[in-house]
């Protein structure tokens, strides 16, 4: 098992988190940089939020997008139609190309959940070409992540069976501060750069906010849709009124912060 990321299907996924990727995805090739005629690697591509971003930021050569999970490559080999893009299961820490074969190889809210995170960014700066481009984003799970901060703390007050849990998502690998840079040196990579991008999740009403965890997908959604009915219902209680904050329900929205690295392959 190569990643502990949890999927049930790939609409749930897409109100989970889908939606925000999406948004983190402009920065974050902002960030890396993207020129035209590049071949890129997208290692992890879910749902397709970044992999089918690239083409409308620059006039990619191709794109080759990799996921563990066979449902996010089915939605993605479904929902494609730009001939440049390919996509095919396989382990962010044994990829399956040639040394040197891509101009970047870019991850996006990834490396958290990979068994080695080291070994994934050690494979990704093999298979760029020297000048190339490594780079990746991780959310902020102990400091930047508010909205998902709310429904932990409360659950750690209604449950004591989730403080490991709550402990496990805070501290997950690689969303330390400069946790993510110090592997990037690690592995080789020079000119190593690191930033914290911000986008807002906006919600309609709490049950946009909560239905998302009720699916199973991602940490959360397991940890809610595998609780007893009454727990579930109380917890339920309990974060609606952390949400409405004593206004009536209603759009709410919060800040979410992502950690992001690039560096460049030594000639």
């Amino acid at each position: 098992m190569t990643s502990s990321f949890n999927v049930r299907s790939a609409g749930g996924y897409e109100q989970l988190m889908g939606r925000w990727s999406k948004r983190l995805a402009l920065l974050f090739v902002d960030f890396a940089g993207l020129s035209d005629g590049e071949r890129v690697l997208d290692v992890g591509c879910g749902n397709g939020s970044l992999t089918f971003f690239l083409p409308q930021a620059a006039k990619i050569k191709e794109i080759v997008a990799i996921d563990y999970s066979p449902i996010f490559v089915d939605e993605v080999a479904r929902t494609n139609t730009d001939p440049r893009i390919s996509v095919r299961q396989a382990d962010a820490t044994a990829l399956p190309f040639e040394d040197k074969a891509f101009d970047l190889a870019l991850c996006l809210l990834v490396l958290h959940f990979v068994s080695d995170p080291d070994k994934a960014i050690a494979e990704m700066r093999r298979v760029v070409r020297p000048g190339g481009v490594v780079a990746a984003a991780v959310w902020d799970h102990m400091g930047g992540m508010p909205g998902m901060r709310m429904m932990l703390d409360t659950a750690a007050v209604l449950d004591e069976n989730s403080h490991d849990f709550r402990r496990n998502y805070c501290f997950r690998p690689m969303t330390a501060p400069d946790e993510m840079k110090n592997s990037f040196v690690s592995q080789g990579l020079a000119s190593v750069e690191q930033t914290s991008l911000l986008i807002r999740m906006d919600y309609q009403s709490f049950d946009d906010y909560w239905m998302p965890f009720t699916g199973g997908d991602g940490p959360l959604g397991h940890y809610v849709s595998n609780l007893e009915a009454g727990l579930r219902e109380r917890l339920k209680a309990a974060v609606r009124g952390a949400y409405e904050a004593g206004r009536p329900d209603g759009p709410r929205s919060f800040a979410s912060v992502a950690w992001a690295c690039r560096g460049v392959v030594p000639g």
